[in-house]
Order: C-alpha cells, then structure tokens, then sequence
C-alpha cells in the first residue's frame, strides 16, 4: 500500500471533531510514508487532511475538475495538481491511481464515492480495502443501511467485510495495512 486515497467533505461540518480527525489521518499518512490521493481542496475537511500530510513532510495528489480551479478552491502547498473534466473523471483517476481508500464524514460526493468503491469490490473490480473513519458514530445509520440489505439479501454476508470501520484513524490505518481482500465467485 502506497496511496491512499481519502473521501470526505469540502466543508467543515459542524464539528469540530470531524476536523481533528482528519488532520490527525493525515499527520498518520505521513507517518506511515503513504502518499494522499484526495480531492484537491484547500477548505473543509479535504484541507485538513491534505494540511495533515503536508505539515508532516508527506506527499500529496490532488484530483480537481476544471471548474472548482476557477473557484480559487485548490490547495496552493500541493505539487501533483491533476485537473480533470468532470466529477466521473475525477473519481475515476482517484480510485485508479490509489491503492486503499478511507472515508470521512461527508455528504453526497462523499456517499458517491463509497458506493463507488464498493460496487467496484463487489463485482471483482478491484481488491483495495475501504475503511470507513466513524468519528462520532457518523456512519452508524450506513452501516444500518448495509445490514438491512443484507438481511433482505441484497447484499451477501462476504460483501460486508468489503469495508473496514473504525472510530480511532491510527486503528483504522492498521486494520487497512493489514486487510485480505474476501473471495468473492460471484457477485450474485
């Protein structure tokens, strides 16, 4: 493993917790010699992140559509700046080039690029693990979610150990470092 590729909001939510974590994710990152693959903005919690391993001496890759450059959004402290088209383009680019992916709070992109992650895994796209950073207890009703899916057989047990989550971003970054991807025959 050496990207890793983080998902999370491009505002600060409203709290303050969210916040650490994800300076603390990304001062771990650094830590670690693992290289971020994020969004590319310097506000929310993309920016604490990407400040995170920055601050620390560690490498960064951000993915920005065109039209966010425009909005002056971009994180100035990165060297490896792709700009893309389009948002498909830029989820795209981010879950080829990184090699694990781990989740903060968000909102929608946040939730897109999840189901994205896991859909791919689910259908033998790709072996990476996903690690759901559950500060707060944040993803909590997701997680609900996938066991009522489960339970109507929607989702097969094996598609739950897809995912990792954990509260702590040190356990959580172990517990990534670690993961053996399920065999999966088929997705249905």
């Amino acid at each position: 493993m050496n990207r890793v590729c983080v998902f999370c909001a491009s505002s600060n939510g409203s709290s303050n917790a969210f916040l650490n974590s994800a300076y603390i994710l990304g001062s771990l990152l650094a830590e670690n010699n693992l290289s971020l693959v994020y969004g590319g903005a310097k506000v929310g919690l993309m920016g604490k992140v990407a400040d995170g391993v920055i601050d620390n001496g560690g490498k960064v890759t951000g993915v920005l559509p065109h039209f966010f450059n425009e909005e002056h959004i971009a994180h100035a402290a990165i060297n490896d700046m792709r700009l893309v088209r389009s948002m498909d383009e830029r989820k795209k680019l981010m879950i080829d080039i990184s090699d694990a992916f781990i989740a903060l709070p968000g909102g929608f992109g946040t939730l897109d690029e999840i189901s994205e992650v896991l859909s791919l895994a689910q259908l033998g796209q790709h072996v990476k693990p996903l690690g759901l950073l559950n500060i707060n207890s944040f993803f909590d009703p997701l997680l609900q979610m996938f066991k009522e899916m489960a339970h109507y057989d929607y989702l097969k047990n094996a598609h739950m150990s897809l995912f990792i989550d954990k509260e702590n971003p040190r356990e959580l970054l172990s517990a990534l470092m670690e993961y053996k991807a399920p065999a999966l025959k088929k997705w249905i």
